[in-house]
């Protein structure tokens, strides 16, 4: 008599449950994004870096547990990689952004001279990365230099006053309204150096804002400074890249690329034809795209 057997699926093995996160992964977490808000730090220079790099790469559970500690913080994660570190960018709530209205408040009492800081760094921007393929390319190394920005700023105001003239508009409004029509006006009647008894360059000329701005840029690790030709010479970051990147759509970077000035890597600017564009406003109290140091 055959004994009659029962078939059955076998039972799925039981999934593996994940080990709880503990102080310590949450402290590695916190100090990875630490090491991110310094953005000169290199991971090559620090073997701790480097290795809490190569966990969030290898270890899924860590890195969501990084993410989560970056996003409390208000900070966006642009990218984890050994060229870039844990580069990170502040969203426009977070503690660590930076106001262009307190950004310009530094060095000006002016209010008009915000709306020329952040035009300053749109123009910087704009000439170290002035093709999309230069975004997109990792290896591509911008170069500006002080002198040659203040040249690119000022052949895009003949622009822009080439556009009002064409259309009849008002070629002296206040110099408080927004935008970068009105940007133009005041970058334009500024002395682009001018002179201090000292010899030093007065921080209100033109070239004094674009200092400024690349002065920020490097001490948060997004320029490095090469030389003092032309007002002083910089080359990009792979941390800047990707802060160009993150702000390549917004309304006053597209509107200043699309009037046609292109720059060269050596810092000349050159005056191309542009087709009409729909006036964007540049905010004044826009946060500025990068974390304070």
């Amino acid at each position: 008599m055959t004994e009659h057997v029962e078939w059955s699926e076998p039972e799925a093995p039981a999934p593996t449950a994940q080990a709880p996160v503990t102080p310590a992964d949450a402290a590695d977490a916190a100090r990875l994004v630490a090491f991110g808000l310094q953005p000169k730090l290199l991971p090559a220079r620090d073997q701790e870096y480097a290795d809490l790099l190569r966990r969030y790469r290898e270890d899924p559970p860590f890195a969501r547990l990084a993410d989560a500690v970056a996003a409390g913080l208000g900070l966006v994660v642009l990218e984890v990689s050994p060229r870039a570190g844990m580069a990170v960018t502040a969203a426009e709530d977070s503690v660590f952004a930076v106001r262009m209205g307190d950004y310009a408040r530094r060095t000006a009492a002016d209010s008009g001279d915000r709306f020329l800081h952040g035009l300053a760094h749109l123009a910087v921007a704009a000439m170290a990365f002035p093709r999309p393929e230069d975004l997109a390319d990792d290896g591509y190394i911008g170069r500006v230099t002080v002198n040659g920005v203040d040249a690119f700023v000022r052949q895009a105001c003949r622009r822009l006053e080439e556009r009002a003239a064409e259309q009849g508009e008002n070629t002296d409004p206040a110099t408080d309204a927004p935008g970068l029509e009105a940007a133009w006006r005041i970058w334009a009647r500024r002395s682009a150096t001018g002179a201090t008894k000292d010899a030093r360059r007065p921080a209100a000329s033109t070239t004094g804002i674009v200092a400024k701005a690349v002065t920020f840029l490097t001490e948060s690790g997004f320029l490095q400074r090469t030389g003092d030709d032309n007002g002083g010479t910089y080359r990009t970051t792979a941390r800047y890249q990707l802060q160009v990147r993150d702000m390549a759509g917004s309304a006053a970077m597209a509107e200043l690329l699309e009037l046609g000035v292109v720059p060269v890597t050596d810092g000349t600017p050159t005056l191309m034809p542009a087709e009409e564009t729909d006036d964007l406003e540049l905010v004044a109290d826009a946060g500025l795209p990068f974390h304070s140091a």
